[in-house]
Order: structure tokens, then sequence, then C-alpha cells
């Protein structure tokens, strides 16, 4: 079984759940620190290993008017910033070759984005930099579609790898987590994170932005951790609908207690259990 070291802790899928957690993309000094503050907070009170997310540039919106964020540049400023002085575990996502070799130095876990994970030069240049990886397995992706990307990024020399999933297309505007599919990710033997906000997006489901269903977010999240995963991956948010990005999806920061304990408590279960071999 592969699994990932950052800092002091483990990822694996036989472990207890790291937390992947924070902003869709930087905003105000003031809510980003709101919002890494409880984070950390509230994963050392519950002792659940933690990564902040945020994104510098979301490239992908549904409207040229939509806030991407700060950019490359005064985006990572700002994620080294926040790693030195909470001393925390850093991912965001990568869109091109040339940002790569900023974020490298800085992020201690590169995403490449659902719709590039099949771009073969972003995959080299990613897997390259040594750094360890996170794969947002594209919407349109089957769960057996993603063993040809888990063979790039080794045929490059990079097996740190983990996989996320971040639901399925489901005719228009709509997406949905198929259950055995996303059990059927731990049969690669890396780790398996499940992006349980990102899963309620309806695309384009207010025209010119992203609707959600933020509403079920304890439910689908119950759900996927009951299969036993090595993480939990969740955008937060002070105030969701004055979010200026993805707000329909994410999870009200005051609630991000309560929903770990839950988590948490299953996740202590299932993996107490012993493993029934049902072939």
């Amino acid at each position: 079984m592969s699994n990932i070291k950052i800092k002091n802790f483990t990822i694996d899928n036989n472990r207890p759940f790291t937390l992947v957690a924070g902003l869709n993309v930087l905003e105000t000094e003031e809510i980003t620190e709101q919002v890494i503050s409880e984070c950390i907070s509230v994963s050392k009170e519950l002792g659940i290993p933690y990564i902040f997310k945020a994104s510098y540039d979301k490239a992908n919106r549904s409207s040229i008017d939509s806030y991407r964020g700060p950019g490359i540049e005064k985006g990572m400023q700002i994620l080294s910033d926040l790693k030195h002085k909470y001393d925390v575990p850093i991912i965001s996502d990568v869109h091109n070759e040339e940002e790569v070799e900023v974020a490298k130095d800085v992020l201690d876990i590169i995403q490449i984005p659902a719709f590039l994970c099949r771009q073969t030069d972003l995959v080299g240049r990613i897997a390259k930099s040594g750094v360890p990886v996170n794969i947002k397995k594209a919407q349109f992706m089957s769960p057996t579609d993603i063993e040809n990307v888990i063979n790039k990024f080794k045929s490059y020399g990079n097996d740190q790898l983990l996989l996320c999933e971040r639901g399925t297309s489901f005719g228009y505007n709509n997406l949905v987590v198929d259950m055995i599919g996303l059990a059927s990710l731990k049969a690669y033997n890396h780790p398996v994170i499940f992006d349980v906000t990102h899963s309620l997006q309806k695309p384009g489901g207010l025209g010119d932005k992203t609707a959600g269903r933020r509403e079920s977010v304890l439910d689908l999240a119950k759900s996927g951790m009951a299969l036993g995963l090595a993480g939990l991956f969740l955008e937060v948010h002070p105030d969701p609908d004055k979010a200026m990005c993805d707000g329909p999806c994410a999870l009200p920061l005051s609630n991000l207690k309560e929903l770990l304990l839950q988590v948490k408590s299953l996740d202590d279960l299932v993996k107490s259990f012993k493993k029934i071999d049902l072939n």
C-alpha cells in the first residue's frame, strides 16, 4: 500500500483520515486568516491531521466576470506566508507548466485540476517536481480511466499520488458520486481523498455561476467516509452566501467542528471493523 508522508503524519486509507480544508480561492486577508485559524484549532482539538487548501487562481470559471483570485505571484507569497506563520502543510492547484516551477518551492502537495488531469505535458512537469500530487479525477472519467493518469505520473518518476473523487457528470448541470466507483479507487493502492463539497456542485446551474447543494454536505461526507478513505476535502467559508467562488457548495465555518466530530466517529468505527473478503 502506497502512502504519503507530510510533516509528522501519514496519509493512508487504513489510518485515521486527514482533513484537507480551506477556501475555494484566496479572498481577503481577514477571511483567509479566519478560515485557517479555525481549521487548525478544530483539527488540533479533534486530533485530525490537517492540510490547508486555497487556490491562488481559478482558471476554470463559468463566466469571464467571475473572480479568479490574486494570481500566481501574489498568491504564492500569501500561501508561503501562511505556511510559515501557522506551520501547516499547504495544497493548491496549478494550471500550466510554468506555474509548477513557482509552486513546487511552496506547496507540500500540488493538485492537478480535474479538467487537466489528462494533459500529458502538465502531468510530466508536475511529476518531475518531486512533490506529492493530488489527482482530481475528471468529472467525465470512470474510476478505471484513472489508471492511465496514474501510469503517466509513474512513467515520469513520481508515485507519490493521492486520488481525489469530486463527482461524475450526470446529465446537464449535475454531478453524482458513485459509491462503488469511489471504493474501487482504493484498488490502485494510493490514498483516496473525497472532495465532498465539489461533488455537490451543479455546474452552470445559475447560468453564469455554479449552483450547489450545501444542505447535503454532511450526508454525502458520511456516505463517502463510510468506505474507509484516507482523507476528506472540504471548502469552508464564514459566510458562504458571500463567498467569491462556489459559495453554494461551501460548508459554513461554524459547522466545521460538528461535521468533523460525526465524520471522525464514523471513520474510527469503520476502520475498527475486520475486513471481509467477498470475492
